[in-house]
């Protein structure tokens, strides 16, 4: 697992521009399994802690609005200059937080290259 993880975490930093940090959590426990920051005071695993707080609250408003067979693909969150994509895994078990620097992020190779790595750490988490 922690091979894979890393190869994960060395692939988004060499292919997604802009890259700042990443993360891989469960949505139960909140336990992160993997995080990597290229900023010394970027703290991915900080910032997942928070995020689950936001995929608990959509998944909570999805349940109370009786959606049914809906669930979370991805949130994607723009400040001033960075975006902050919340990566659901399609059994809604974990989660993958990235951050890019919004000036460099090319969104549509981020997202394809996220969708490949969200289905694997379903099968192998």
């Amino acid at each position: 697992m922690s091979d894979f993880l890393t190869q994960f975490g060395e692939d988004l930093k060499k292919n997604v521009p802009g890259f700042i940090g990443v993360s891989v959590a469960e949505i139960a426990s909140g336990m992160s399994y993997y995080s990597q920051s290229v900023l010394a005071d970027f703290d991915p695993e900080l910032a997942s802690a928070f995020n689950l707080e936001v995929v608990k609250a959509k998944m909570n408003a999805i349940k109370a609005l009786n959606l049914q067979g809906q669930v979370i693909d991805n949130i994607m969150i723009t400040l001033t200059s960075q975006i902050h994509i919340v990566d659901v895994s399609d059994n809604q078990d974990y989660f993958i937080y990235l951050a890019v620097d919004s000036t460099k992020a090319n969104l549509g190779m981020t997202k394809s290259i996220l969708n490949k790595y969200k289905k694997e750490i379903a099968a192998k988490l």
